[in-house]
């Protein structure tokens, strides 16, 4: 199984992006059609943690590593900017980004520490929560993707407050990648 951890986003911050998306793809249809690949709006997520590979036998293990997680407050997000990785002129990766609550991180690297005590392997990278949108092989955009990139660069997308994250199993089709939610984990007592 190859799985991960995540945040759920709002159905209203999917659509605002899922909008965005559709957009991009048509002004880059044609520059880019073997190159660009779409992430679905319905498989946008805060990652927290790439677990990879794992055997069926160590999912018990991970969701009772998952239950410990606790924090006194919910989490915050607004989701603004876009941007290229590495860089706007050969990028590989087109993402969005999000103002974060401090205990964003922290409760990234809490999930990292008590999934390494099961053998799986920490990160090595510091923690930078984002969205993917797309990604490009080869590195390279239209000006057509990149002038409409630019027009949004400081666009909001909306906001969210969560006090729980899931474990996913990501599964390739010849449809796309799927994600199937297997558990939730509560981290944070919700508001009444």
């Amino acid at each position: 199984m190859r799985l991960f951890v995540a945040l759920e986003i709002p159905t209203e911050v999917r659509d605002e992006f899922a909008a965005l998306i559709n957009e991009l793809r048509a002004a880059d249809s044609s520059f880019s059609k073997n190159r660009a690949r779409w992430v679905r709006p319905e498989n946008l997520h805060v990652t927290l943690k790439f677990i990879g590979h794992v055997d069926t036998g160590k999912v018990d293990a991970i969701r009772a590593a998952l239950e410990e997680v606790r924090f006194d407050e919910l989490v915050e997000l607004r989701f603004r900017r876009l941007g290229f990785f590495p860089n706007a002129k050969r990028p590989r990766v087109f993402w969005a980004g999000m103002e974060a609550s401090p205990n964003l991180a922290p409760l990234a690297s809490d999930i990292d520490t008590r999934l390494k005590k099961l053998g799986i392997s920490s990160e090595t990278k510091e923690f930078a929560p984002h969205l993917t949108l797309a990604r490009f092989d080869p590195p390279g955009i239209s000006d057509g993707l990149s002038e409409i990139a630019q027009q949004n660069v400081a666009r909001e997308f909306g906001a969210a407050r969560t006090g729980e994250f899931h474990l996913f199993e990501s599964k390739t089709r010849s449809s796309g990648v799927e994600y199937t939610r297997l558990s939730s984990f509560p981290f944070a007592k919700t508001e009444d």
